[in-house]
């Protein structure tokens, strides 16, 4: 194994000890789980002690810790290469760290506060894993669901086409042609300067409240199905004519499409009421005045 990629295993595996839940809501537990082993290689004993360091057992659990910690660029490499790695990076630390005791790094009263601090966040994300995430079913998920598409006050799409022009008198013309019985499809292949309208007829799809321009959203909002713009519509991009195919109720997006952001958004949910309990039940005292009145200012922004 080259120093080269030993010191990048290292720096990898260092990481996370600075991250450790972060100071936001941290990703589901399930997110950073680490690759499953193979159904025909059976799972090596936790216990089994692969390495001493300075009388130190390293076992397979402390190997599994560390390759759960290695980026996921390492998850490319032949089995051995990474155990290999995750090794490597143990010894490293451990020796380091036996450095910093016999030096008396551990006492300095800056590096204990840090260590506190460290495992402070450790525990805060093991209580949101334990008692949030891991608590969350695809039953409650679901049902969240429901209840999001039942509430949802209902949207109408429309189905339109346009041609698009540069001035009002080449939109005029486009509107007699139609009144004569041209087809708009036609006329949206020869005249419009909508590059994609060339070849699709000018047809733009469904669309809802707020995707289009507003002059153009509201004239074709205002047409009836079948109908087109009797008057040309000036934006931003040129005239226009408009024509209105279809109108329907928006279709909520299906559930395998969003169970992923749902389950963020129970899982936010339930963090900050857990946060919000705990902080009615606890005993926190801000004495700092220009300290209270930020904090009070961001509690009443986010109530």
């Amino acid at each position: 194994m080259s120093f080269s990629f030993r010191r990048a295993a290292l720096a990898k595996l260092a990481l996370p000890l600075g991250m450790i839940a972060g100071l936001t809501v941290p990703v589901l537990a399930q997110d950073a789980a680490p690759a499953a082993q193979p159904a025909e290689t059976a799972a090596p004993d936790p216990a089994a002690v692969v390495a001493t360091i300075e009388g130190q057992p390293v076992t397979e659990a402390d190997l599994a810790m560390a390759l759960a910690s290695v980026d996921q660029q390492y998850a490319q490499l032949p089995p051995e290469q990474r155990r290999a790695a995750a090794f490597m990076a143990i010894m490293e630390i451990r020796l380091l760290a036996a450095r910093g005791v016999a030096e008396g790094l551990d006492k300095d009263p800056e590096f204990q506060r840090r260590m506190a601090f460290l495992q402070q966040r450790a525990l805060h994300s093991e209580v949101i894993d334990k008692d949030i995430g891991r608590k969350i079913t695809d039953e409650e998920v679901r049902a969240r669901y429901d209840k999001q598409i039942s509430e949802a006050e209902p949207v109408n799409e429309v189905k339109a086409r346009h041609i698009l022009v540069k001035t009002k008198e080449e939109a005029d013309a486009i509107i007699k042609q139609l009144d004569g019985g041209a087809k708009f499809e036609d006329l949206a292949a020869q005249h419009t300067t909508d590059p994609s309208g060339k070849t699709t007829g000018g047809d733009l799809g469904y669309f809802s409240p707020g995707q289009m321009v507003p002059e153009f959203e509201k004239a074709a909002f205002a047409l009836e199905v079948g109908g087109y713009t009797k008057e040309p519509i000036q934006s931003q991009f040129g005239w226009h004519v408009i024509l209105v195919e279809d109108k329907r109720a928006q279709q909520p997006p299906a559930f395998d499409a969003v169970k992923d952001q749902i389950r963020n958004l129970v899982f936010r949910e339930k963090y900050f009421a857990l946060v919000d309990q705990l902080r009615k039940d606890g005993k926190v005292d801000v004495t700092d005045p220009a300290l209270k009145t930020a904090v009070d200012a961001m509690d009443a922004a986010n109530p």
